[in-house]
């Protein structure tokens, strides 16, 4: 059914139609099989369900130092994320450093003006979707540091976020915080739910309870890439 699908693509395509997603009409079952396309709803039910382990041994520095550039490109983590999420990027001369940019707040939904050293710029933060004690106390103890350091720069992980909001969120997870703005919990969980299908961090019943809750009203939720 997939290779007839993207066969008559291709056709639409030749024949200078509008460009379609090939996987926007499959049923659920088989856009997933095909791996282009993954549902929060089905990947959350892959997720290892068990109870939460002590938070002992936990620091921040298990995770590496903060925003290192482990993808080599000459820019740390933060400035990464700062250009993806931000629009109207200044730069300061000859180097990667965001000076200023316009954040639309994803989790409260406000407009924030961030600009490098003035009262702004902790307006501004870079949250770990799944925070990082979180995922310590399900699962990343176990893992070796080189493991930690890529969890913990991941793009898939990290969002531009309105900081007071994000200290509010700190390191809960979806049982017991969830975006303000409702509108955005489904894109939430199922982040939530690709980097812990991505690196293997479990969840608890109460977790995956309150991902099923926020799914029902978008079981057709798709995962973002990465």
């Amino acid at each position: 059914m997939i290779k007839r699908v993207v066969a008559a693509l291709v056709l639409v395509v030749s024949l200078g139609g509008p460009a379609l997603d090939p996987f926007a009409s499959l049923p659920a079952s088989a856009a997933t099989k095909s791996g282009s396309v993954r549902f929060a709803t089905a990947v959350m039910k892959t997720l290892i369900v068990k109870g939460r382990a002590p938070k002992t041994g936990y620091s921040r520095a298990q995770f590496g130092a903060a925003w290192a550039d482990v993808d080599h490109n000459g820019c740390d983590t933060r400035n990464d994320i700062l250009r993806r999420d931000l629009t109207s990027v200044t730069y300061r001369s000859g180097t990667c450093v965001i000076l200023s940019g316009v954040l639309h707040d994803p989790y409260g939904g406000s407009v924030i003006n961030f600009r490098r050293g003035a009262a702004t710029s902790p307006a501004v933060q870079i949250d770990h979707v799944v925070a990082l004690s979180d995922a310590w106390q399900k699962g990343a103890f176990a893992w070796t540091f080189t493991k930690r350091l890529s969890f913990a720069n991941d793009p898939l992980e990290l969002l531009a976020v309105d900081g007071p909001i994000n200290s509010q969120k700190s390191d809960s997870d979806a049982a017991s915080w969830l975006p303000p703005m409702k509108t955005y919990r489904c894109q939430f969980v199922a982040r939530q739910i690709a980097v812990k299908s991505k690196y293997g961090v479990w969840i608890t019943s109460a977790e995956r309870d309150a991902f099923g809750r926020v799914l029902a009203k978008c079981p057709k939720q798709l995962l973002p890439p990465g």
